[in-house]
């Protein structure tokens, strides 16, 4: 029997890349993208068994409308990449009055992992090594007070990363793991703005990985055993700083419930 993955922004960049792994390897893709055109664009253009789920996770009810045509769809999910990501250039909120990247980062993939549990066997999520630069606040990250391009793009990863460990906690008896990885620096559109800073951007990414070399280490864990582990690529090392404090993790995690049950 074929089995089925689910890669999150899959349409563009390491989740296109993704996808394109995924499918050579024999699995059946689901490649979710908030633009139903591009997303189906980019399905087409993919070899192997691919097809486009329009999804968009700003809002706790999207998000919601998301799962509901992934449950029709599967009755199983061998594989679920949390590929899609935002790094603001401003501070916008969402239909829930959240900040858009926290919606996205964060919010989203920890409601899918509920959403999907009972169909689940196997999470990757998608990190980033700047986790280390965030400082997560419950009641703050989310509203994106005090917000900076860098500063809430790492905080959100970091919000994220806090969680992967209490899933892996919460499934050790239900047969489901869950691994995080930082990809690399990667040469894709995350990120991208316009100005002098986009120009120093632009020419600054054209050092940096290709979304292939950046998929690899994403996919090579679709097939993993190992669970609530950070890889740096394809080396497993330790969390460091907020993200190894147990304690915060709780209340982020408390706090997505709350956002989460409340909408």
């Amino acid at each position: 029997m074929t089995s089925l993955a689910v890669v999150t922004g899959g349409n563009r960049g390491i989740g296109y890349a993704v996808c394109a792994r995924l499918a050579a390897d024999g699995y059946k893709v689901l490649l979710v993208a908030r633009d139903p055109v591009r997303g189906r664009r980019a399905a087409a253009a993919l070899a192997g068994d691919v097809e486009c789920v329009p999804g968009d996770l700003t809002t706790v009810a999207s998000v919601r409308r998301l799962a509901e045509d992934l449950r029709t769809r599967c009755p199983r999910v061998e594989v679920l990449v949390h590929n899609a990501g935002l790094w603001p250039s401003r501070r916008v909120l969402t239909g829930d009055g959240l900040e858009e990247s926290f919606a996205v980062n964060h919010l989203a993939p920890f409601l899918l992992n509920h959403l999907l549990e009972d169909r689940l066997e196997r999470v990757v999520q998608v990190s980033a090594g700047l986790y280390v630069k965030g400082r997560a606040e419950p009641g703050r990250t989310a509203v994106g007070a005090d917000f900076s391009s860098l500063r809430t793009y790492a905080d959100t990863k970091l919000c994220n990363l806090l969680t992967v460990p209490l899933f892996a906690d919460r499934w050790r008896d239900r047969g489901i793991t869950i691994d995080a990885v930082h990809p690399g620096v990667i040469r894709t559109g995350l990120g991208d703005r316009g100005g002098p800073l986009g120009w120093l951007l632009k020419a600054a990414k054209r050092k940096w990985a290709t979304p292939e070399e950046g998929a690899a280490p994403v996919a090579a864990l679709a097939r993993e055993t190992g669970t609530g582990r950070y890889f740096d690529q394809t080396r497993e090392v330790p969390l460091e700083g907020p993200a190894a404090d147990r304690d915060l993790a709780r209340r982020i995690w408390d706090e997505a419930e709350e956002l989460t049950a409340a909408r």
